[in-house]
């Protein structure tokens, strides 16, 4: 581009659909352009403010690391919860997190509405990753190592919740 920006002085915000690589493809772009990547810890900050366990918060959400899945859905968290006061609560100190990350340093951040978030920046690269149903399944199972069978029902629920989640918070 002609107007100076590089990826290096930018924020990169990374959407993905589940099981897709868009996670792992945010930790090489961020190792390879030196920049933090900020994902887990965004739940860390959220608990210090919270004075809610990062256990607790992580446990309402979803990811496939670990080798273990944890589905959205939950009690807590689940899209008929969205709007409820405390999750309203969660979203708007996440925002903050995220805003607050955003104007310390360039970064790449994924998911969590971050494009959204900093929608009136015109420094944010937004990307989404999204792949073939079998490639999200073949990598699903390589993380998580449970049956595709499984794994079909967890990756539809989870990319619905996300889309629900997003589509809620987002407009």
């Amino acid at each position: 581009r002609g107007d100076g920006l590089t990826m290096a002085n930018q924020i990169i915000t990374i959407g993905r659909q589940c099981g897709s690589g868009g996670h792992t493809i945010g930790i090489l772009l961020a190792r390879q352009l030196g920049l933090p990547f900020y994902d887990k810890q965004i739940v860390e900050e959220e608990a210090v403010r919270t004075k809610l366990s990062a256990e607790f918060i992580r446990s309402h959400r979803t990811y496939f690391g670990g080798g273990q899945a944890v589905g959205y859905g939950t009690r807590f968290n689940s899209p008929e919860r969205m709007g409820s006061q405390f999750i309203d609560q969660l979203q708007q100190i996440q925002a903050e997190v995220l805003l607050e990350a955003a104007w310390q340093e360039p970064c790449v951040i994924v998911g969590r509405c971050a494009d959204y978030v900093l929608r009136d920046r015109e420094d944010v690269l937004r990307l989404f990753f999204y792949a073939p149903l079998q490639d999200c399944l073949t990598r699903a199972r390589e993380i998580s190592g449970e049956p595709e069978k499984d794994l079909l029902k967890k990756i539809h629920k989870i990319d619905k919740y996300r889309a629900d989640y997003y589509k809620y918070y987002t407009g």
